[in-house]
């Protein structure tokens, strides 16, 4: 998929959201970035459940779910990014340049 598609479909998912929310304008903006935080909850789920530590429930997920929930984190976080600003392609692209920047400096050494 390239970096157009990505961003297509998440301007697609954010419009039907948007579309089928039960709650609209600040409430719904603010339940769509909580939604964040169930994702996270998701992963840390799978991670448990991956590594067996649930005595009760025992090893109930694989690193495959692990790796599907990690996705749903970062697909939600874009789908929340860009309901605050249209231009989430940009503000992603230049907040993730300063990390790189910040984190690798100007010459990164592999």
């Amino acid at each position: 998929m390239a970096d157009e598609d990505l961003w297509e479909s998440i301007d697609r998912l954010r419009a039907w959201l948007d579309a089928n929310r039960a709650q609209g304008g600040r409430e719904g903006l603010l339940l769509r970035i909580l939604k964040l935080s169930e994702e996270v909850g998701e992963v840390a789920e799978a991670v448990i459940g991956a590594t067996g530590q649930n005595p009760r429930k025992g090893a109930s997920h694989t690193w495959d779910d692990v790796r599907s929930e990690l996705c749903d984190v970062v697909i939600t976080a874009l789908v929340a990014l860009h309901t605050l600003t249209p231009d989430a392609r940009e503000v992603f692209m230049a907040h993730l340049a300063g990390v790189t920047e910040r984190s690798l400096g100007t010459n990164p050494t592999p």
